[in-house]
Parts: structure tokens; sequence; C-alpha cells
């Protein structure tokens, strides 16, 4: 019996030292040992300057960080009304002493009405998310499109990236099931598809056409995927557009719907940047819930269809609230009903963040109180950040070997570099992808944080980077000077734009 026991044992010991656990030597869980499609998975937003600009803050140097759409984190300042009404919801005895610190009544009002609805801001709400948000999203939502919203069909998420995560992970069964997203894309869909073991599926975006969709693209890298046994089942649509900062039109939405609906695909809409239009007239946002209802709904078009939206982009800028909602529309119930299962395994998304929505779906209108400084406040916002894009695309256009396509949208510039031979064999000795190369140097000399095109996704011989246009105008001078002079020696430096490999 002994013997046996230590044959055993010996066993033991044999498996925990493959495994680097207990007897044997190391950690049980190592980069090798977890699982591989987390490794495997790349996030660029944060990934190798956004390291080397944490490493740079800490040894005291300047940093600004155009690396991530993070509005407040760059010096914009909260919306009053929103703010007053969380501040009241949070601690309600200051509802005593509103009048006395300047709040106005629709803010109380406001706060009374979520305080009824939620009970406290400390408790957990249904998992589909607060009945009174869920109804002000799907009244905003008829009120935007001109075609109904129904709130159960609305969920509350702590944060767009959640809610994206979960459709995910309610949709993708392994490597055969594919997910088409844009080249360049946002790589939370990439590192997402990765990290859940289903199969990215790049179809271009056309820079020619100021990063419009082709439905022969799209046909392109469907034909592809199945020639390699990978069904696409997902197709993502960021619009506006992350990074490119342009906006579809009506024409090309349908034509994805239609797209959608003849291949059978589910339509993922990441509509999170909806208010950041610059140029209304010409480029409006439509939103694919429009596009849709014009085509006749289901009865013409039954693309299924799972819309995002977020308190964090916008003129709010409110990141760290983590509030969003997603919107689903010719889903299967019990596909929804297995939706609102993986939500209630998270009992509930963060309250403060679904009153913000709720905020954010239901502002002041004309004649409340507070909706001349709201609206003031809006404007200021949405039209310095107009003056900010435009400027920063023909700063842009001036410099040698850089193409922008004009920001009428989102947050971001992604313009295009024609980078000499000189400094592509620079960054190939150093071990760098060029367009890193170049961001590295960028914020080497200059403080920068910028993001290379290489970690949205880009056609083979183009070089890009992302940058923000958050910084502040009173920043703005300088930050052009540092652009353009840094932009100008490197070119020296390398031998200028000889030819683009």
């Amino acid at each position: 019996m002994e013997g046996r026991t230590g044959g055993m044992e010996g066993k033991l010991v044999m498996v925990r030292q493959e495994l680097g656990g207990a007897g044997g030597s190391g950690h049980v869980l190592t980069r090798d040992s977890i699982n591989q499609n987390v490794v495997q998975a790349e996030y660029a937003v944060r990934g190798k300057l956004y390291a080397a600009a944490q490493a740079r803050s800490k040894a005291g140097k300047q940093v600004i960080l155009t690396n991530v759409g993070n509005p407040q984190a760059l010096g914009q300042k909260p919306i009053t009304f929103p703010r007053q009404v969380l501040a009241l919801v949070t601690h309600p005895p200051l509802m005593e002493r509103a009048k006395s610190l300047g709040i106005p009544s629709d803010a109380v009002q406001r706060a009374q009405e979520y305080l009824a609805a939620v009970g406290s801001t400390g408790a957990y709400q249904d998992s589909r998310g607060n009945a009174l948000v869920r109804k002000q999203v799907a009244d905003f939502i008829t009120r935007r499109d001109g075609f109904p919203a129904d709130p159960d069909s609305v969920f509350l998420t702590d944060g767009a990236g959640v809610g994206i995560t979960l459709c995910m992970r309610t949709a993708i069964r392994g490597r055969h099931d594919g997910v088409m997203m844009p080249i360049p894309q946002y790589p939370l869909y990439s590192a997402t598809v990765e990290v859940m073991n289903g199969t990215k599926v790049g179809y271009f975006l056309d820079e020619s056409n100021e990063w419009g969709m082709d439905i022969a693209e799209l046909d392109r890298a469907y034909n592809d995927a199945v020639a390699s046994g990978v069904t696409p089942r997902i197709i993502v649509v960021i619009n506006p557009g992350n990074p490119t900062g342009m906006c579809l039109t009506m024409e090309n939405l349908k034509d994805v719907l239609m797209w959608c609906a003849r291949r059978r695909v589910v339509l993922f809409a990441d509509e999170v940047y909806q208010t950041n239009i610059y140029k209304p007239d010409t480029r409006p946002f439509i939103s694919f819930k429009k596009a849709l209802g014009e085509l006749g709904g289901s009865a013409q078009c039954s693309t299924e269809l799972v819309s995002f939206n977020t308190v964090s982009k916008g003129a709010l800028g409110e990141c760290g609230r983590r509030g969003a909602y997603f919107e689903v529309v010719n889903v299967d119930s019990k596909v929804v009903d297995e939706i609102y299962k993986l939500l209630s395994m998270n009992l509930s998304s963060n309250v403060d963040g679904q009153i913000y929505v709720g905020l954010m779906c239901q502002p002041p209108v004309p004649g409340d109180p507070s909706f001349p400084l709201y609206n003031m406040e809006m404007n200021s916002i949405i039209e310095s950040l107009k003056r900010r894009a435009l400027r920063l695309a023909r700063t842009f256009n001036t410099m040698e070997g850089v193409q922008c396509t004009e920001v009428t949208s989102s947050m971001y510039a992604f313009p295009q570099i024609t980078l000499p031979p000189a400094a592509i064999e620079a960054a190939r000795q150093a071990g760098h992808k060029p367009d890193e190369f170049y961001c590295l140097e960028l914020l080497d000399q200059t403080g920068i944080c910028v993001v290379p095109g290489s970690g949205f996704g880009q056609k083979d011989s183009t070089f890009h980077f992302r940058t923000t246009i958050l910084p502040p105008e009173s920043m703005f001078d300088d930050i052009i000077e540092r652009f353009t002079s840094f932009h100008a020696k490197f070119m020296r430096q390398y031998g200028g734009a000889k030819a683009k490999l």
C-alpha cells in the first residue's frame, strides 16, 4: 500500500513539475501555460507606445497622450447638468441645499425621478438595466431615427466594450466562426475575437474614397474566408469611423444592410461617436437603425442588428463613468434571453453609468432652467473639436510625404506617411515596424504619444498613425509646432519621402 501511495505521489510531483506548480519550480501560471489566445491578442492603443510613454513619464519627462480618446484626461471640462444630477442622486441630502448651491430646479426634479426609480445608487438594478433609463434610451432612439424602439431591446452595460464583448461571446463558437472587421479598425475587435477563439476576417476601407465601404470588397473578404473554411457570422462597422474620422452615407449604410441580409451576417454597429459630427450639413451621422427603418425593417431587410453607444464620447466625454447601451433589432427572442442571462451573471452594471446614459439620452430641452448653460457647454465643446479637427488635418497635409483625409467626425486623424527607405531600414535594424519606429521617435523627441497604423491594420506598403484631436486649443500651436518640426527633421535625417515601400 505504501509503495502504491509513493508511486501516486511521484506521478503528482511529475505533473506539478510539468505545470510549473507546487512541488516544482516557478509559477503555476506562466506566459506559456495560460490561455494562448490571450497571449496572441494585441491592443495597440495601450501597447508598446503607451508603455514607452509611461516610462518617459516616470522619468519626469513631459508626455502628451494623444493615443486614446479620453477627453477629460486632456482637460475637457465636464458638462454641468449631468454632474449636478449625479451629485444629488449620490448624496440626496444635498437636495435640501440645492438652491443655495445654485443647482437648478430641473436638476433637482431629475434627481428625484432617478432616486424613485433606482432606490439607491448603491443598489443592484435589473441585469438588463434600470427600466426608467432603458425607456429614456428607447425614446431617444425613436426621436433620432423616426422609427420605434422597444425598451426591452435595450441593454445597459459598463462601457460599450463590455456590451461588444458580451455579444461576441454569444455569437462566436470557435475558429470556424469569422468576424468581419474594417481595416483599419479599433483594435478592441481583433483582440476580442482572438480571445474568444474566433477568426478575424478583415475588409479594407477605401482610403481614396473618404474611407467608405465597398460592397465588392466585402464580397472579396467573405469569399476568401469561406474558401479557407471560415464562415463569417458578424460584420463590425464603425460609424463614425475610428480611427478614420469619417461618416458613412445613407446609400452606403443601406447597401451594407442589404449585403448582410443576403449573406446572412449579423451587423454590429459601433456608433459611439455619433455626436462628434463636424460637417452636419454634408456629412451627418445616420444610424443603421434609421437606414434599416427606411428599408422597411424586417419586411424588406431581415438583417440582425446590434448597435452600441456610450457616454464616453461626444461632448460628454465621461469615459470614467463606464455608461453605455446596446440595442438589438431583428434578433431571435430566445437569443435575447441568452444575452440577458449572460448579463445576469454580473448582476448589474454600475448605476452611476446607467444614470449618465439616461442623462445623455434625455438632456435639458428649451424652456428648462438648465438648458441655456447645457446648450452653450455642449456646442462650445463640439465647435472647438471641429476647429481642432480641421486644423490638424490641414497641418498634416502640408507636411512632406503625408496625406490626411479630412476629419469630419469622431476624435481622430489617421494620416498616411510615406517613409524614406533609410527610415524603413533603420526600423528593421531596431526591431520595429516602420510606422512604430516613426511613432517612437516622435515620442522620444516631442513627448507626443500616438498609435502606429499597424496597430489598427492597414494595406500593405502603406504606413499611418492615429492621433486624437483632443488636446486643448490652448496647446494646439505648440503641438502643431512639435509635429511639423519633428517630421521635417525626421525626413531630413532619412533622406525624404522618395519611395512608398
